[in-house]
């Protein structure tokens, strides 16, 4: 379990596996647009997926102005290290769409 320390009365609050993507991906990305979805119950029982662990695989949707000027591998290289940590902690796999505001038309 993760916990964050929130507040100033210093109360541990449990997140979720995607709230803490949120957050990590808008502190690093600045997102214009954030989208983050569990489909972990759509690999429920593979291999790789051990005691059907929850929160193992998301699709992520970024649209960031610090895309600009990136190529597709930058950019998801981008993601992949802001949520390193996630990823040696049981996140499996994160299918990402990584656009520039204009790209997204904004």
């Amino acid at each position: 379990m993760v916990y964050e320390h929130m507040g100033s009365r210093g109360t541990n609050i449990l997140l979720s596996r995607a709230s803490r993507i949120k957050s990590k991906l808008q502190s690093v990305l600045e997102a214009k647009i954030l989208e983050v979805e569990d489909v972990s119950y759509q690999h429920a029982g593979h291999a790789a997926v051990k005691d059907n662990a929850n929160e193992t695989h998301f699709n992520v949707k970024v649209v960031s102005g610090k895309f600009d000027g990136q190529n597709l591998v930058k950019r998801h290289r981008m993601v992949y290290d802001a949520l390193a940590d996630e990823l040696e902690s049981g996140l499996h796999a994160i299918s990402i769409v990584a656009k520039t505001p204009k790209e997204a038309g904004l």
